[in-house]
């Protein structure tokens, strides 16, 4: 079973790991091996974690990417991104246990932040979260391609 982590589990606090139950998009089997070989070729800087249900459903998933920067001494910075929790799980604490251990991810693999973007409606839960509001999120979208150029 091991090799089809994408990372070691010591990654993930025992905490959140007794939390979690075994439990979001449409897309095809090729698809999702294609994403998940590619993830776990760069596991030292992408880190999805992905709740699924008794019947392998996937209902939480959530993913940390750690930026190496120049700054800061060349410090490390996660990225909190796509934190999602099926509609019919939703009040069950998934979405809570999802960015507690993203944020473990963060301080384990040395990053001296974890930032990420989100709606107003979002902003009191992550609040909860242990997150505070900074600055303002800007956005510039290109013609969407079909598929991604790398």
């Amino acid at each position: 079973m091991s090799q089809n982590l994408l990372f070691s589990t010591e990654l993930i606090s025992f905490e959140v790991q007794a939390a979690l139950p075994k439990v979001i998009g449409d897309i095809s089997k090729a698809m999702f091996l294609e994403r998940f070989n590619y993830l776990k070729q760069h596991n030292h800087e992408y880190f999805t974690v992905v709740i699924a249900d008794p019947t392998d459903r996937v209902v939480g998933v959530g993913t940390i990417f750690v930026e190496r920067k120049f700054i800061r001494n060349t410090g490390l910075v996660g990225h909190i991104e796509d934190i999602a929790v099926d509609e019919s799980q939703q009040g069950k604490k998934l979405g809570l246990r999802v960015i507690q251990a993203l944020k473990y991810i963060g301080a384990k693999t040395g990053c001296y932040k974890v930032i990420l973007d989100c709606s107003e409606k979002n902003v009191p839960f992550y609040q909860k979260c242990g997150f505070t509001r900074k600055e303002v999120e800007m956005v510039w979208y290109t013609d969407e391609p079909p598929k991604a150029n790398l």
